[in-house]
């Protein structure tokens, strides 16, 4: 009986020991699981933040990327353009050397041309009614200095030129009085000179006593009578704005063949 209840004793101690030991071991492995999900958990948030800020650098350099090649695009654009800008600019100064060339080419030819314009002018003044003659000879004597000036340009001696012609064609439609010094009989005399175009030039002397009118043929002034003495008196009083323009007579010479 003894040994029976000795037996039990000994078997619920045991069962105890049992019981106490299960419970330890369980808790332990209970705080081991714990642990583990807690350190999992704070892996798995690392990771996530981890995860996070690569996304964000992700869209941050897609947000780069993007804005590049915006500017790579404009690049691509803008090369284009100057491109062809720089094929017109080759184009233009392939055609500016052209031009060149034949500016040379044309400068050599001009300066004979320049030197007989101012030749024929000449002789033209010289055959033509001796009014302004100062003035226009000198004008001859400009021109020739110009011609052989090295800082002028061909072409401004080209336009001086021609300038001279236009003044030359215009004396033929103006009026214009003057006072000169010619020669009658020998002698320097004073005179009121009309030019009326180039179909009368016709002097008077101061006084109105003497009048005459340049003869081209002859080369040489012609002493006329008195009926033309007020008209001409009147023609350069016109002439000089000191008379309303009215009708006057005047020697003209006659058509020939």
């Amino acid at each position: 009986m003894k040994e029976f209840q000795i037996r039990h004793v000994l078997f619920a101690v045991a069962f105890g020991f049992v019981s106490v030991l299960g419970t330890s071991v369980s808790a332990q492995n209970l705080d081991e699981v714990l642990g583990v999900r807690a350190s999992t958990t704070v892996d798995g948030r690392k990771s996530q933040l981890k995860i996070d800020a690569l996304t964000d650098q992700t869209r941050d350099l897609l947000t780069q990327f993007k804005q590049v090649m915006k500017i790579v695009d404009g690049l691509k654009v803008y090369n284009l353009q100057q491109e062809r800008l720089i094929r017109n600019q080759v184009t233009e100064m392939r055609e500016l050397n052209e031009s060149i060339d034949n500016v040379s080419e044309v400068e050599r030819q001009i300066t004979p041309l320049i030197e007989r314009m101012i030749s024929n002018l000449e002789k033209f003044i010289e055959l033509d009614s001796p009014f302004l003659i100062t003035e226009r000879r000198e004008r001859i004597v400009f021109l020739r200095d110009t011609l052989d000036r090295a800082d002028v340009s061909v072409s401004e001696k080209f336009s001086q030129v021609m300038q001279a012609y236009q003044i030359e064609n215009a004396y033929g439609s103006t009026l214009e009085a003057y006072s000169d010094i010619i020669q009658l009989d020998g002698a320097d005399r004073q005179v009121d000179i009309l030019k009326w175009g180039r179909v009368s030039l016709v002097f008077q002397t101061p006084d109105g006593a003497v009048s005459g009118v340049w003869d081209n043929k002859a080369r040489g002034w012609e002493i006329l009578d008195g009926s033309y003495s007020g008209g001409i008196r009147d023609a350069v009083r016109m002439a000089r704005k000191t008379a309303t323009a009215d009708i006057v007579r005047l020697p003209v010479a006659a058509p020939g063949e």
